[in-house]
């Protein structure tokens, strides 16, 4: 192939951008492009991706985990081979270890950034962001040790970092950006308490009484029929404001607190 004269001298044309989702399912693209991959070649590219550095001997060791080693690292020679046959193959081997290509962009990584901008305080570009990173589950329906560890580790990074978006938002009196992202981690895992305490806490702040008390009678009512349990004291407290003239004025047959009694009936008093 001749080379291009319109590039400088020892460069190549210009590579696609290989986009590799492991976030809703294993999807490889370059450019905008899908590529086929064989499931086998799947898991060595998704725990490549997962695992950047990892030697030979690790990676063998995770994919064929009742192989004795020596086949395990047959195994793992014969994939890296098939591997390297794309021109537009997504991993670089340098010595015992194995990476993705710079090219490759991880979706998991955008993540991992994504939390960390947030964590230490600085603003996502949009809130859009934070939202969308991580929307879906580490590679649904597989169950590799290796994808069973990294999904709950990816699945607590990011309720945490909505939480904070959430937290973020209402401290600044954002309460519509703060619903969302609380919505977001609630529909995550809807029996964590502290997305659905956000809630209650955001509606308070917006002067929503009766959305903050519906808010906090359905998750009691969720968290009893699954696990039988009540919302903790720091979650009853926030309604305490609310709830206690309603409560006193239960307990006095109706009357607000410190009204004065009327032990007689109207009929009574007019005789």
């Amino acid at each position: 192939m001749a080379a291009d004269p319109t590039l400088p001298a020892g460069e190549g044309p210009p590579r696609d951008t290989v986009h590799l989702r492991l976030l809703g399912g294993f999807r490889l693209l370059r450019g905008s492009t899908p590529v086929a991959v064989p499931r086998g070649l799947q898991r060595v590219i998704a725990l490549i991706g997962l695992r950047p550095g990892a030697t030979r001997s690790n990676l063998a060791g995770l994919l064929w985990p009742d192989t004795a080693e020596e086949r395990a690292l047959a195994s793992l020679r014969t994939a890296l081979w098939r591997l390297r046959q794309d021109p537009c193959c997504p991993i670089s081997v340098a010595g015992d270890t194995v990476r993705l290509d710079p090219v490759v962009r991880l979706d998991v990584d955008d993540l991992v950034l994504t939390a960390a901008r947030i964590r230490e305080g600085e603003n996502p570009r949009a809130l859009a962001d934070a939202l969308d990173a991580g929307r879906h589950d580490l590679l649904p329906g597989w169950y590799d040790d290796w994808v069973l560890l990294e999904r709950e580790r990816l699945r607590q990074l990011r309720l945490h970092m909505l939480e904070q978006v959430a937290g973020n938002h209402l401290a600044a009196g954002r309460h519509g950006e703060a619903l969302q992202a609380a919505l977001e981690a609630m529909a995550a895992e809807p029996l964590r308490e502290t997305p659905h305490r956000l809630v209650v806490r955001i509606h308070l702040a917006e002067g929503n009484a009766f959305e903050a008390v519906h808010a906090f009678y359905v998750y009691r009512d969720l968290l009893l029929r699954e696990l039988r349990l009540e919302p903790s004291a720091a979650m009853s407290a926030l309604l305490d404001e609310t709830l206690g003239p309603i409560r006193e004025a239960t307990r006095n047959g109706g009357r607000p607190a410190g009204a004065p009694a009327d032990t007689a009936s109207p009929a009574r008093r007019g005789t």
